[in-house]
Order: C-alpha cells, then structure tokens, then sequence
C-alpha cells in the first residue's frame, strides 16, 4: 500500500468520537429507539464515520448490534438539499426487491428528537475502498470487482421502479434539462470564485442535450467508495449514499460512474480520484471502452453515442456538487473535516468539462 492510498484510508475509514458541531442528545435518541426499532436494547454509544461530504453519519454501538444513523445537517441549508427522507424512501423499496442496500428500520420526522430528521438502518459489514484502481487486491479481484459494480449498476437501472413503489419518486423525463438547472442554481447559491468554464457550460449545457429520454432510478453518485464489498468475494453487498438518488437518465447516470476513467489531475480527494494515469492492463482493469461494452450488454444496448455530452454534462455536476460543499464550509454546516480538501477540484472538473463540450461541438 502506497503513502498516498494509506493516507486516504485513514482520513476516511472507520470512526471517530463525534465532531461538537455534530453531536446531539443521545439519550433522548435512546428513548426514541427503544420505542421505534423491534430488537433495540441500550446502552448506546454514538461514533462519527469519519467519511462522507454531506449528510452526517454516525454508528450506533448497542451491546448486540451496531446501526447507522443519516441525519439532515444542522444550520443553514441550500434548498431541496439533504433529503434524508428521499434516501430512507428508495432503500426501503429497493431491500423490499433483494437489491443490495441495507435494512431500514425507521424515519424519523420529528426534528426535536436530535434537532433534524433522521433514519437508522443496519450496518453492513464489509470492505469499503477508497482508490478506484484498489491497490489492496490483486488482479483477479480488481476484474472481478468492477464486474459487480458494473452488474450492480445494471441491475438498478433494469429495475421496474414502478413495480416496487416508486412512480412518484421523481419526474419521469427531461432529466437533463432539470439536473441542469438545478445544478445551475446551487452552483450559483454556493459560489465562490468565477470560473469561465462553469459560465461557460452553464449557457451551453441546456441547449444540446441529446435527444431520447429514458427513466429508471439513478443513484446520482455511484462510485466505489459508496459501496460495501463482500470481505470473502468481489460480491457488492451494500449500496450507500443515496442523497442523490431519483428518477433520470440511466445514461446520465452510467457515465457519471464512468468519469473515472477521465479525471483530470492527480484526483486524490474522494470522488475525484482518477484512473486517468493507470496502467490499466497490468491491474486486471477494464479500459473505459470495455466497461461501456460489458454495460451495454448488461443493459441490452446495442453503445452509447454523445458520449461527449454526457461527460461534460457530468464534470459540470460534479463541479457544482463540490461547490455545494464548499459553500457549506463558508456557512460552517459541513460535515466531514475534509470538506475543505474539494476547492481546488472545482476549476479542473469545469475546464475538463468545458474540453468535453467542445468535443460536443460547442464553440
């Protein structure tokens, strides 16, 4: 394991005792589960994980179990933000159809109980890499990983959402001209600095999406580091983080995951790591173009074509994402310590995002 990889593993693994500016009453959370959860038995200690941007996460250690709790972060909030409610209501529906995410065992809309809604579901138990080119296996598991992962992704944007209660989970179609605007508008709420590029794709973005609309679920942020890996296999166990979780494109969302591939820079911070400088044949991994193939043909899809569009689509989102985060840290409601690390990846991911655009077309 390299400086670099050790580093990142712990910065983000594990716990930690939680932050002052995140803690909250614990035994009046105690009562409250002792009434809201079957198999709940107390005493309880709260832990902070050490990773995630956004919503706070913290594990509840009881003598004969351990949860997860996801909370909406106290303060000052940018709308439609946070909605811990929505993740609590796609995981439920999708353990209800076997797909892999954890139990959930309660929602709580009551803000008076630790200050801001919440849920609590189980704590999966497995490996979470940070790296995307997983340093810590070898060849064999590095194929077999992004096999699942691929299939993972595939499974979802095959599933029937209607069938398991999730025709009122979004707006079917339009997903691009939605994303966009509302990327557009949190962008500009969390500003910082100008950034030409991000003007840039934010006039050109609306007025070329592809044509074609399709609706599935889309996770919004499915990436390695938000999924639990079997500690015996390459298996995917548990999909988290669900915030950004909707009806949309599963083309938006494909080629989301696939920006790995294309990250510009050395992309140490989480979320912005980049395969970009790996030799991907001597690591057992897939080139860019055969995981599109192997997606293709776990989704029946004869390609992909605009490829060029989504990824700009995508550097923008994602420059607007880390935005959010960094706005969040000039109003002090950031969760994670290392919120501040995803400044200097917003003027890359829109320069990179700007190049896709003129690959696009744009001028």
């Amino acid at each position: 394991m390299n400086n670099e990889e050790q580093t990142s593993t712990e910065k983000f693994t594990g716990t930690m005792p939680v932050q002052e500016k995140l803690k909250f009453p614990e035994k009046e959370l105690e009562k409250y589960l002792n009434d809201a959860v079957s198999d709940f038995e107390g005493p309880l200690e709260v832990r902070e994980f050490k990773g995630g941007q956004s919503n706070p996460t913290y594990q509840l250690v009881t003598p004969k179990k351990k949860y997860v709790l996801r909370r909406k972060p106290p303060g000052k909030l940018l709308p439609s933000a946070h909605a811990v409610d929505r993740e609590y209501k796609v995981i439920t529906a999708l353990n209800s159809n076997n797909y892999p995410v954890p139990e959930t065992f309660c929602l709580c809309l009551d803000e008076s109980i630790i200050g801001t809604i919440f849920y609590v579901m189980e704590m999966v138990d497995g490996n979470i890499y940070w790296e995307p080119a997983l340093p810590e296996c070898n060849n064999k598991m590095r194929s077999e990983i992004f096999k699942e992962k691929n299939k993972t992704l595939a499974q979802l944007h095959n599933t029937d959402y209607k069938s398991i209660g999730l025709e009122d989970f979004g707006k079917p179609g339009n997903y691009f001209s939605r994303q966009i605007s509302r990327w557009t508008k949190q962008y500009i709420a969390s500003e910082t600095e100008e950034i030409k590029e991000m003007n840039s794709l934010i006039a050109w973005l609306p007025n070329n999406i592809p044509e074609g609309d399709e609706t599935s679920i889309v996770h919004g942020d499915y990436r390695l580091d938000n999924m639990v890996i079997d500690k015996n296999s390459s298996k995917v166990i548990a999909v988290l983080d669900w915030e950004l979780s909707t009806l949309g494109h599963p083309l938006g969302d494909f080629t989301y995951h696939l920006m790995q591939w294309y990250m510009p820079g050395d992309g140490n911070a989480v979320g912005t790591q980049t395969l970009t400088n790996s030799d991907l044949g001597s690591l057992g991994i897939p080139s860019a173009e055969d995981y599109v193939k192997m997606y293709c043909e776990n989704t029946n899809r004869s390609g992909i074509e605009n490829i060029d569009f989504y990824l700009s689509y995508n550097f923008f989102r994602l420059a607007g994402i880390l935005q959010g985060i960094v706005g969040r840290v000039r109003d002090g409601t950031a969760a994670s310590e290392h919120a501040e690390d995803r400044a200097d990846r917003i003027k890359p991911l829109a320069e990179a995002g700007w190049l896709y655009a003129k690959k696009a077309g744009a001028i």
